[in-house]
């Protein structure tokens, strides 16, 4: 797939600079390259620094590579997902990083080319893999699943309230014929939730794309993985910049970055610690980060992000 189109805004990208800290000769991984905005920053910002790219999205590889282009034998880029760092990292003959960075989620790329099937604005076939060569489609999770594990996926990566309608409805229909594009979807979670065409409201079929994304491509079980093996891969004094979307990837990534925070672990009733524990990071974000008002009026994607980061002890 060309990258015709491919238009990238990054997301955050003084904040992800501010807590990076990119220095002199150090070596940094973007584990979510996407258009290359941020590693071309980091790039910029750390004379003779090397940069390591990793996307599972062949197309967002292919614009990257034009992207860094400039930047030469700085620059080494991976087909393959973030949780897969350290054996790409290990091929490299690299020990450890001064730096990560993960934008999660999916890229605003994805969502505008309709024939990737994100989005139920464009008529498309029911794809959402971010990686088109490998895995299930969400036309093969809606035409095969279950009837309970439907429920499940939209109501636990998706938070619906209607889930169990919604998945009744879907094995009715794929009864009679298979649900295949983005508008029979949609149009199908929007007959059967309550007030569906109330005109102004946000799209009642927003959950189910959501959850759906999630699940075929395993994203909440890579960010868990992946998260806490970027933390493995820090040198003393290296940071981990992670980017959320929703609620529940930012979720995760608060609850590994308090976790691995921790030092002493004994019950409190204890007057001397036996665990020996010591605490793996120390956290630079108390709370999450959020974007000015006026990148949000720039950019909207950038509202619901949440940065977070860790340096390791």
């Amino acid at each position: 797939m060309g990258d015709a189109g491919f238009t990238h805004v990054s997301v955050m990208p003084a904040e992800v600079l501010h807590w990076l800290q990119p220095v002199a000769g150090g070596i940094y991984l973007d584990g979510t390259l996407g258009g290359a905005g941020h590693a071309r920053l980091i790039l910029e910002a750390a004379a003779d620094s090397r940069l390591i790219g990793l996307d599972r999205d062949p197309a967002a590889l292919e614009k990257a590579a034009d992207v860094l282009q400039p930047y030469g034998d700085r620059v080494s880029l991976h087909h393959a997902t973030f949780d897969q760092a350290g054996q790409v990292l290990a091929e490299l003959g690299i020990e450890k990083l001064d730096g990560m960075l993960l934008d999660l989620g999916v890229s605003s790329h994805q969502l505008d080319t309709p024939e990737r099937g994100f989005s139920f604005r464009h008529d498309a076939p029911l794809d959402m893999r971010m990686n088109p060569q490998a895995g299930q489609t969400a036309a093969d999770v809606v035409n095969q699943a279950e009837e309970a594990e439907l429920v499940r996926i939209f109501f636990e990566y998706g938070e619906e309230r209607f889930s169990r309608r919604i998945a009744r409805k879907i094995v009715e229909r794929r009864t009679e014929e298979p649900l295949t594009r983005t508008s029979e979807l949609a149009q199908l979670v929007r007959q059967v939730v309550p007030g569906g065409n109330r005109p102004g409201r946000i799209h009642p079929a927003t959950r189910v794309f959501q959850a759906l994304r999630i699940y075929v491509n395993q994203e909440l079980e890579q960010v868990a993985t992946g998260v806490a093996g970027g933390i493995e891969l820090l040198r003393e004094g290296g940071r981990l910049v992670v980017i959320s979307f929703h609620s529940l990837e930012d979720r995760i990534v608060k609850q590994l970055f308090r976790e691995r925070a921790k030092a002493c672990v004994c019950p409190p009733r204890l007057p001397i610690c036996q665990c020996g524990k010591r605490a793996d990071v120390k956290l630079l974000t108390r709370k999450g980060v959020k974007a000015g008002d006026s990148e949000v009026d720039m950019n909207v994607r950038s509202r619901s992000a949440v940065l977070r980061a860790v340096e390791r002890c």
